[in-house]
């Protein structure tokens, strides 16, 4: 199982719209094959910095969804909310 963690530093004018495009689209990704997770986290005390926390079966899935028009669709609205690059990191579960 790959665990992916991704942290989003939104604009603080955008912050209403970004949860509303996620809203829009998180039952399509969590439908897509190989994701058994999604969640959304907001960070306490800034709380425009963001956190998708997703499992995937495998590596495969998500790279299926990252290479999909469902992501490149989210994708290309979700980075115009960016005002800092996205960080991204994918864990094997190991216990």
């Amino acid at each position: 199982m790959i665990k992916r963690i991704v942290r989003l530093t939104i604009d603080e004018s955008k912050v209403d719209d970004f949860i509303a495009n996620f809203n829009k689209h998180k039952k399509d990704i969590r439908s897509f094959e190989g994701c058994e997770h999604l969640e959304l986290w907001q960070d306490a005390h800034q709380k425009n910095i963001f956190v998708t926390y997703s499992n995937w079966s495998k590596e495969d899935d998500l790279n299926n969804y990252r290479n999909s028009d469902l992501f490149k669709g989210i994708w290309k609205v979700t980075k115009t909310y960016f005002c800092d690059k996205p960080i991204a990191w994918s864990h094997n579960q190991i216990s």
